[in-house]
């Protein structure tokens, strides 16, 4: 094999390692981004009726309209869309997952967070932190509560990972949301340090 030879099967290998780093990156701030609206949803208190819902619904219909019909958006959207990678929150399962998430969070979880009875761990789970102040019955449903929520969480972020072709992110995917938990969650709720201790925010 001659000098040119080698040169061009060298310079073969550093293209194709090269596309592979490119098609394989971790979009790290579209991830954060999808975390944060998935987040905002579950953890935003509900409408106590249907005029409050409906009133919702059509402030954030109003709010997506202005942003799609800003022409400059079109621009800059174009421009993203070549750059960055579309993170989908849409399949089935992850719409399933936040349904029963959000009805978990309405129907007490909000309240044992509230009360400190529960709190948010470092790796983006819940834990059962004080149950001291439970009867025992009551300790029992916080079980339950507890293992379903952390069930369709770790669901949750293998699913992301999945629908989106990269089952490898699912660690990244994961830190992403330990962050949301955390920043997003109400003053006085309890949280886990990264040394495992626990923290009211």
């Amino acid at each position: 094999m001659n000098k040119w030879s080698k040169s061009m099967l060298l310079f073969s290998f550093v293209w194709v390692a090269a596309c592979v780093t490119i098609n394989v990156y971790f979009p790290a701030a579209e991830v954060e981004n999808a975390a944060k609206e998935f987040v905002e949803d579950v953890l935003q208190e509900q409408p106590t009726n249907d005029d409050d819902q409906s009133n919702l619904l059509d402030e954030t219909f109003m709010r997506q309209l202005a942003v799609n019909m800003n022409p400059i958006n079109w621009f800059i959207g174009t421009a993203q869309a070549q750059n960055q990678a579309n993170i989908d929150l849409s399949s089935p399962a992850i719409t399933a997952l936040k349904n029963k998430m959000i009805e978990r969070m309405n129907a007490g979880l909000r309240g044992y967070l509230d009360s400190g009875v529960v709190g948010f761990t470092r790796d983006g789970l819940v834990e059962a932190v004080d149950v001291s102040q439970l009867g025992l019955k009551e300790r029992q449903s916080i079980k339950k509560l507890v293992a379903d929520e952390n069930r369709d969480r770790d669901a949750l972020y293998r699913e992301m990972a999945v629908a989106n072709n990269h089952p490898e992110w699912e660690a990244q995917i994961r830190d992403a949301f330990v962050k949301q938990w955390i920043d997003q969650a109400k003053s006085g709720w309890l949280y886990q340090a990264a040394d495992g201790q626990w923290v009211k925010k």
